[in-house]
């Protein structure tokens, strides 16, 4: 009896990406520049405002510096990625 050793074509879709994915990836990419557009307006109208923007500014800086210090604790805690890979469905 003879072994024959049957090759797999790669499947197309596994070597290139799909549309939906470069979609995605388009529409992810325009709403960060949208984001941050709007955020540095949002900055620069606050300043042009002196006086009545600044405590809206500070404000803003604590929120923005609790969202990154929240990201860096998750990103550093090796405990929930424990948690995450070994969860009983």
């Amino acid at each position: 009896m003879v072994n024959t050793l049957k090759v797999q074509k790669p499947d197309p879709s596994d070597v290139i990406m799909s549309l939906e994915k470069l979609a995605l990836i388009a529409i992810c990419v325009v709403g960060f520049i949208a984001f941050v557009g709007y955020g540095a307006l949002i900055v620069i109208g606050m300043i042009e405002t002196f006086p009545y923007g600044i405590p809206f500014l500070a404000l803003i800086a604590v929120f923005v510096f609790i969202f990154i210090s929240v990201i860096v604790q998750r990103i550093k805690n090796q405990e929930d990625d424990h948690y995450e890979k070994n969860i009983r469905q």
